[in-house]
């Protein structure tokens, strides 16, 4: 559980607030505002962010936090 809060941490950090990674609404919100990210229209959100992975670090950070 401590590499979830160390990952949680980090994800906060490059956001620079705190957030809950695993609600769709904000994690789009914080893409959007904060790093000029739109997601593309995919089936699920993890699917979206796969597909825009390598824009910024925060997106792998979220894919991995949300897959523990």
């Amino acid at each position: 559980m401590a590499d979830k809060a160390f990952i949680l941490q980090r994800i906060s950090i490059f956001a620079g607030s705190e957030f809950d990674p695993d609600s769709d609404e904000q994690v789009s919100t914080v893409l959007r505002n904060k790093f000029n990210i739109c997601l593309p229209q995919r089936r699920s959100m993890t699917a979206a962010m796969e597909a825009v992975a390598s824009d910024h670090e925060i997106i792998d950070l979220i894919i991995k936090y949300r897959a523990m």
